[in-house]
């Protein structure tokens, strides 16, 4: 990953510049939230360029992974509280939940996987975003939380996305009390995947996101998919739709193409 972000095509700017940038090689798309003055909160207009990112990434043959980071000194504030404050009215607040909304579910529907590369803070829709992407590396610096109760405005967004990556009794204390957790602890129950020193993030990132790169697309998208279905069903009904999975899976040329790599003791020749 050597080229230097770009501002995505018609991206919209503010004052200080292109509020998301994008960069693509071998195989990874990078997106920054590049609002540091502001702790890359998520103002209407941020969800809305990085909505687009998503969707034309979303159809993209070259994009095998996602990686997710921000600017300057945090990884993302949450929402832009003094945009709505500025419109307080109902029509407003529902279309900030409503953009967030759709834009968490399209990451999680995202065939690509996506990788949170967190450093410094992580609140509310902040950490809503990490616990929705796939898989999380963060500094040793950074802090996560969901903080609304302590203004009042409890955090029911970002609880989606908490309860279903962490247990029930810790997201629920994360809630109730508001206050931050230290990347050892977010290690410790499951929100990120490794806490590496800031030295050694963008190897670990890039590392990962390799590896994960190097596999076949429309596997990676299948077994996305059927993860994420899987998980809120029954046991019994996970299995029998998991068997069905395994079936089509089965019939792809990936996977026909994977084990007589295997057998035949050479590397598997992906098709794009």
């Amino acid at each position: 990953m050597t080229a230097a972000p770009a501002p995505v095509p018609s991206v919209a700017h503010d004052s200080h510049g292109p509020i998301l940038l994008r960069n693509d090689a071998d195989g990874v798309a990078t997106l920054t939230l590049n609002r540091p003055h502001a702790r890359n909160a998520l103002s209407m207009a941020l969800m809305e360029a990085l909505q687009d990112a998503l969707d034309a990434i979303r159809d993209d043959p070259t994009v095998r992974v996602v990686i997710l980071q921000g600017a300057g000194p945090a990884f993302c504030a949450g929402h832009d509280l003094k945009e709505m404050r500025a419109d307080p009215s109902r029509a407003a607040t529902e279309a900030v939940f409503r953009t967030c909304a759709r834009l968490m579910l399209s990451l999680t529907r995202l065939p690509q996987p996506v990788i949170a590369r967190v450093h410094g803070i992580a609140t509310a829709a902040g950490c809503q975003l990490v616990a929705t992407c796939d898989l999380a590396i963060c500094t040793e610096a950074a802090r996560f939380a969901t903080p609304g109760v302590q203004i009042g405005l409890f955090c029911s967004t970002p609880m989606v996305a908490l309860s279903r990556a962490v247990s029930r009794k810790v997201a629920l204390e994360m809630l109730l009390v508001g206050e931050p957790i230290d990347a050892q602890e977010a290690l410790r129950i499951g929100l990120v995947n490794r806490v590496v020193p800031e030295a050694e993030l963008d190897a670990a990132i890039g590392a990962l996101a390799a590896r994960i790169a190097g596999k076949a697309r429309r596997v990676l998208a299948i077994g996305k998919e059927a993860f994420g279905r899987q998980i809120e069903m029954g046991l019994e009904e996970a299995y029998a739709y998991t068997a069905d999975v395994m079936v089509r899976n089965m019939m792809m040329a990936d996977a026909q193409e994977g084990i007589d790599a295997f057998l035949g003791k050479r590397p598997p020749r992906w098709e794009p």
